[in-house]
C-alpha cells in the first residue's frame, strides 16, 4: 500500500534492501547445512556467519545463539528450561509481558508494575523474600505496547540473589537499546528478526553457558540438540544482515526520537485545541525512541485504528499477536489505566523508512479524530 503511511514497526519492520538481498541469495543455496558436501558446507557457513552476527548484536560468543522459529518459540523454550528445574518452583514474570510468556505459563506470580509502566523492584524483592524456591523471573527489557525501557538489570541481581534464573525478551529492545546479555545480569534472551527490518518466522534464544535448554522440538540433532529442525537458511541470513545494521542504528534512533517528540507534542497540542482528553502512557519513563502509546477516552481503539486506516495510516492497538482482534490492553490495565483508557488506547511506532511527512499525516488524521470527538461531546 504505497499511499499509506506504515507506522507499526513494533508489529513488524519492512524488510530492509540489504536483508531482502541477503534472502534471495540464500534461497540459492542448494544444500542443507547438516549435510557435509560443498552444498552442506555453503549452507552452514550462512548459518554460522549469521549467528556470529546475533551473537555480536547480544554481546555474547556465538555458541549461546540458537535459532528458532521466531520470538515466541524462544520464549516458549526458555520458560519450558524453568519448568524443567523442578516441580513446585516458582516462575515470576511482570504483568507486562507478551502474550508468548503470560500463555506459555498462565499460572506464573505477575510481578505487578507502577504507574508509569516499570517494573516495581520493591514488589519484586518481597516476591522473592517469601521464599518456596523460585525458578525463573522473567522481565521484557521494553514493552510493546508503550515503549518503556524496564529496569532489567536490577531485576536480574534479585532474580540471582534468589538462585534464580532470569529471562528477558529482548525482541523490542535490539537496534533500540544495548542488549549485552551479561552486563546485564540475563541467562535467557529472546530475539525476533522481524522487529529489526529481517525476515519473518525467525528468532532466536541466546543461553549463557552451563544452562541446560529443554528443546521444545526433539528429532534431530541440529542447534547443538538445542533446537531440533532444518535451519531455515534464508531466514537465518537475513537475520544476521538485520542483526549487523542493528548494531550500528545509534544515528537513527536519534532521528526517530525527534519526529516521536514532535508527533507528540502535535497531537497534545491538537487535543487541547479541540479540548478532548488524551493520555500519553509511560511518558514519564524511559521509553524507547521510536514509540507512543496514546489513548483519546470516548473513541474505541479498534475505531480509530480504521478511521486512520482509512486516511491513509497504519498503526495499531497494543499486541499484533491476536489475529487481528483488539481488546482492552492488559498492559496498560496493569498500570492502573481505567477501562476507558485501555480501551481507547492506540500504538504508533517508527522504524527506519520513517519520513516527517507520514508523521504529519498521522497528526492530521488523528487530529480530524480529535475534532470528531470534540463534536461529539459538544452534543446536538
Amino acid at each position: 500500500m504505497p499511499d499509506t503511511a506504515y507506522l507499526d514497526y513494533n508489529a513488524t519492520a519492512p524488510i530492509l534492501p540489504a536483508v531482502r538481498e541477503a534472502v534471495m541469495a540464500a534461497l540459492e543455496v542448494a544444500g542443507n547445512p547438516s549435510s557435509v558436501h560443498g552444498f552442506g558446507r555453503r549452507a552452514r557457513r550462512l548459518v554460522e556467519d549469521a549467528r556470529a552476527e546475533v551473537a555480536a548484536l547480544a554481546g555474547v560468543a556465538p555458541a549461546r545463539v540458537v535459532f528458532t522459529s521466531g520470538g515466541t518459540e524462544a520464549n516458549t523454550a526458555a520458560l519450558a528450561t524453568a519448568s524443567a528445574r523442578g516441580s513446585g518452583r516458582r516462575v515470576l514474570v511482570s504483568a507486562i509481558e507478551h502474550d508468548s510468556v503470560l500463555e506459555t505459563v498462565p499460572d506464573a506470580e505477575r510481578i505487578p508494575v507502577t504507574p508509569d509502566g516499570t517494573v516495581d523492584l520493591a514488589a519484586l524483592d518481597r516476591m522473592l523474600a517469601r521464599g518456596g524456591g523460585t525458578a525463573l523471573v522473567s522481565v521484557m527489557l521494553v514493552n510493546n505496547e508503550t515503549g518503556v525501557i524496564q529496569p532489567v538489570a536490577e531485576a536480574s541481581r534479585l532474580a540471582r540473589a534468589h538462585g534464580a534464573l532470569f529471562h528477558c525478551d529482548a525482541v523490542q529492545g535490539a537496534g533500540r537499546v544495548a542488549i549485552d546479555a551479561d552486563p546485564l545480569g540475563i541467562d535467557l534472551m529472546t530475539l525476533s528478526a522481524h522487529k529489526l527490518g529481517g525476515p519473518h518466522g525467525v528468532g532466536a534464544l541466546v543461553v549463557r553457558d552451563g544452562i541446560p535448554i529443554t528443546p521444545v522440538l526433539r528429532g534431530g540433532g541440529q542447534e547443538q540438540r538445542r533446537r531440533a529442525g532444518t535451519e531455515n537458511v534464508a531466514g537465518i541470513a537475513g537475520f544476521g544482515v538485520a542483526a549487523r545494521i542493528a548494531r550500528n542504528a545509534a544515528d537513527g534512533t536519534d532521528r526517530l526520537g525527534r519526529l516521536r517528540d514532535g508527533l507528540e507534542r502535535s497531537i497534545a497540542g491538537a487535543a487541547e485545541a479541540a479540548g478532548v482528553p488524551m493520555m500519553i502512557h509511560g511518558r514519564a519513563a524511559p521509553r524507547v525512541a521510536n514509540t507512543t502509546c496514546v489513548s483519546m477516552p470516548g473513541i474505541p481503539s479498534e475505531t480509530q485504528i480504521m478511521a486512520l486506516d482509512l486516511a491513509g495510516v497504519a498503526v495499531s492497538a497494543g499486541s499484533a499477536c491476536s489475529s487481528g482482534k483488539v481488546k482492552p490492553s492488559h498492559v496498560l490495565t496493569a498500570m492502573g489505566v481505567d477501562a476507558g483508557g485501555a480501551s481507547s488506547a492506540i500504538r504508533v511506532s517508527l522504524g527506519w523508512a520513517t519520513k516527517p511527512e507520514d508523521v504529519d499525516r498521522f497528526v492530521d488524521a488523528w487530529s480530524a479524530l480529535c475534532r470528531r470527538r470534540a463534536r461529539a461531546l459538544a452534543g446536538p
